[in-house]
């Protein structure tokens, strides 16, 4: 499986965690919470980053989730 930075993003039914470069969302939320826990799941077992967006779709923070041991603070 490529490994896929997972964005946690508004949706018109809360929250959504889409791979990036999807359309569709890979499961959607009723919480922010509840997203980001999803999303740091596959983040996880893709050891790849999980981008956290604000309800205007700024970052709000970033958890890298890869196999450098230093990863860029940031």
């Amino acid at each position: 499986m490529a490994k896929k930075n997972q964005h946690v993003v508004p949706h018109k039914d809360g929250w959504a965690v889409k791979g990036a470069g999807n359309n569709r969302a890979t499961s959607v939320h009723d919480t922010q919470q509840q997203a980001i826990n999803a999303g740091r799941d596959i983040a996880q077992n893709q050891q790849s980053e999980l981008v956290i967006h604000r309800r205007d779709g700024r970052i709000r923070d970033k958890d890298s989730h890869g196999n450098d041991p230093y990863p860029p603070k940031g």
